[in-house]
């Protein structure tokens, strides 16, 4: 009998973190780079490929953009709403039986979070359906170098876990290998954004869902930690006063394989 996955991520903390996400989503102000790149980037690759699916399922996209683009006869509300609203759809469980032939399934920005990958990325290839596309985007090992080094610095001789272990291309690859993807392709893209303030690279940060939802909460900062991190911030600002912070997003590419007579 296999033995369950460790828990490193609280489902709980996920879904909460999300819901915030979409709430403030529709916001003129609120940051969403990653998840417009994310957008932008699966388009021109069902384009490239010349995919028009007749149904779809989109998972993660607060901006609601992705769908809107597809535009599939058989996309749904529900669909387009994913795991958001009114369909809670877990990720580490198998879909529900009417989401079992979809053509298309596009994951975004949930995958670096679930405790059990191997297993979400079968139950994604199962509600496939044969020769089915799917394409699973999320924030990756190359992502928030500066913030690591600030954070260290704000911990001193007590480091914490703040920043969540994250999948780079390689383990991605072997990843689709295990979870049965057919025409596995795994690629990375790197977003570089310049920031003037540490509050405002965390807010950037809240605003898109991007914050730690490890189940071991690290401990609270505090004044002195604080000032730590501020510190380690402006010794990093290049002389214009600003920290280029980096975000890579790898994306996961695959089909469910066609039977075989």
């Amino acid at each position: 009998m296999a033995s369950a996955p460790p828990t490193i991520f609280s489902n709980k903390l996920r879904k909460l973190r999300r819901r915030k996400m979409l709430a403030s989503a529709k916001s003129v102000d609120t940051a969403r780079f990653v998840v417009d790149e994310m957008v932008e980037d699966i388009a021109e690759r069902l384009a490239f490929l010349r995919h028009e699916p007749k149904t779809a399922l989109v998972i993660g996209d607060c901006s609601f953009r992705l769908a809107g683009q597809i535009d599939p006869q058989g996309t749904t509300e529900a669909d387009i709403v994913g795991c958001f609203d009114r369909v809670e759809i877990d990720l580490e469980q198998p879909y529900p039986d009417t989401r079992s032939s979809n053509d298309l399934i596009a994951c975004l920005g949930l995958l670096d979070t679930v405790n059990d990958l191997p297993g979400a990325l079968v139950h994604i290839r199962n509600a496939l359906a044969p020769g089915g596309l799917a394409i699973a985007s999320f924030i990756g090992a190359g992502s928030l170098p500066m913030l690591r080094q600030i954070m260290l610095a704000a911990d001193g001789d007590r480091p914490a876990a703040r920043i969540h272990p994250m999948v780079d291309v390689r383990a991605g690859a072997q990843l689709l290998q295990r979870a049965g993807w057919a025409d596995p392709v795994v690629d990375s893209q790197t977003l570089k954004v310049s920031y003037s303030s540490l509050q405002r690279l965390v807010k950037d940060l809240r605003e898109q869902g991007l914050t730690s939802t490890l189940s071991s909460r690290a401990p609270y900062v505090g004044k002195a930690g604080l000032a730590r991190a501020e510190q380690a911030f402006a010794e990093l600002a290049g002389e214009d006063g600003r920290v280029t912070e980096t975000f890579e997003i790898v994306t996961l590419t695959g089909r469910r394989p066609k039977a075989r007579f």
